[in-house]
């Protein structure tokens, strides 16, 4: 639908010179004014505080971009929705968990949705993988051992979908900082249809 909408936007912006558009960036930004000017924005308006309590923590996958919200029937202002690639807690101290105690504490949040999805890009992913493309595009091996984190692990997928949701589960209820009155539940959702799944945690 924002694709379908920017290129009508685009279409009837006759003052736009499309070989001067250099960029997505720039594209989105032509977007952008129209929508203000038209005050897209009104139908959203709402405040911080998420009117369901929730929040979920689901993966940055583009299929989930808008289908998320879609088949979980949430509108703006409904829920915090934080997302990493593959829907992980890889660090108790990660931004991640770090944005779920704060919608606990400040944003009065009390239910966690923990939410992966089917075929996630995360599962099976690696360093190696990684190293051999950042060297391919310029890195110097020297920058990847002087990293102060063990990249091994910090850019290791996962391998299992539904334990990595058990586990990003069990490091959120075990959080020293999350409190015992807040409900944590995992599931897997399927990138096509968007059907969700629970997982037993």
């Amino acid at each position: 639908m924002v694709v379908g909408c920017l290129q009508k936007y685009l279409y009837l912006r006759t003052d736009i010179n499309q070989t001067e558009m250099s960029s997505n960036i720039d594209q989105v930004l032509a977007f952008n004014r129209g929508y203000v000017a038209s005050k897209g924005y009104e139908k959203h308006l709402t405040d911080k505080f998420p009117d369901r309590k929730l929040a979920v923590l689901s993966c940055m996958d583009t299929r989930l971009s808008v289908l998320l919200q879609d088949a979980l029937g949430l509108k703006n202002g409904d829920a915090k929705i934080i997302k990493n690639a593959g829907a992980v807690i890889p660090s108790p101290w990660d931004s991640a968990m770090r944005s779920l105690i704060v919608a606990v504490y400040e944003l009065g949040v009390t239910e966690i949705m923990v939410v992966a999805h089917t075929t996630c890009g995360a599962c099976h992913m690696s360093f190696g993988h990684f190293k051999e493309e950042m060297l391919h595009r310029g890195i110097p091996a020297a920058e990847l051992e002087r990293a102060d984190i063990d990249l091994n692990t910090w850019l290791e997928g996962f391998h299992d979908t539904e334990e990595s949701v058990r586990n990003t589960v069990s490091a959120i209820v075990n959080h020293p900082l999350i409190p015992s009155d807040v409900t944590v539940r995992g599931f897997i959702i399927d990138s096509a249809t968007g059907e969700l799944t629970e997982v037993s945690c």
